[in-house]
């Protein structure tokens, strides 16, 4: 079961980059995307406002990474490669945070995590949805 949180501490793997996060509506917001970027990454991100996150530690570390129409600024760690936290381009006053950053809370804690259709992009114009196009879903074994 899933604490009901609405802030945390988190950190990159290595521990270079450490902030605090306050959270939109706690871990009820994860979801993964289909992007291209976002698939190969495979992260589960809930949602925080731009305001929402204080970098501790490890600003001068952070790097960014942007593709296609450089909306959306990836944040990630240049010492362990940690993807951390991104501006989102479907809503640029969010953060996305990726949950395995977070303090205590493990990916493989989510039964179930909605996919968001982030190919067919609804600022892509006409067709693109954004919606919800699969779950994914872990068990135990």
């Amino acid at each position: 079961m899933l604490p009901d949180i609405t802030g945390s501490r988190a950190s990159c793997h290595c521990g270079s980059v450490r902030f605090t996060v306050q959270l939109t509506d706690g871990l009820r917001t994860a979801r993964r995307c289909n992007c291209s970027y976002c698939r190969m990454r495979g992260a589960i991100a809930v949602s925080a406002d731009l305001g929402g996150i204080t970098i501790e530690q490890g600003q001068d570390v952070l790097s960014v990474y942007q593709f296609n129409t450089g909306t959306a600024k990836h944040y990630f760690c240049s010492k362990c490669g940690i993807y951390t936290f991104h501006q989102r381009r479907s809503n640029t006053a969010q953060y996305g945070v990726n949950v395995a950053c977070l303090e205590g809370i493990s990916p493989f804690d989510f039964a179930e995590v909605p996919v968001l259709d982030g190919v067919n992009h609804p600022a892509d114009g006409p067709g693109g949805a954004s919606g919800t196009v699969g779950f994914l879903r872990f068990a135990s074994a």
